[in-house]
């Protein structure tokens, strides 16, 4: 004797697992946050960088700043995969 209905749903409200909610609201303004700081930060140290003009720290780093800039692009790229 064959069994054609061995995987039937077991009953009618069944709609299988629930989707798992893996992003927060805060994720797009952290992002977009993120990536205007990182873009700012390397205009900005583009644009003084061949000036006079000293910022205190910031131009102590010299080119270190490079790599907090895209630090800051990097970051928005992590918040970018948890917004839904």
């Amino acid at each position: 004797m064959l069994v054609f209905n061995r995987f039937k749903r077991k009953s009618v409200n069944d709609n299988g697992p629930k989707p798992v909610r893996i992003g927060n609201r805060w994720a797009a303004p952290l992002m977009v946050a993120c990536a205007v700081i990182g873009l700012a930060w390397i205009v900005v140290f583009y644009t003084i960088s061949n000036t006079d003009v000293t910022i205190p720290v910031y131009s102590d780093l010299g080119g270190w700043n490079l790599a907090i800039g895209m630090g800051f692009i990097l970051a928005a790229f992590g918040f970018a995969m948890k917004w839904e």
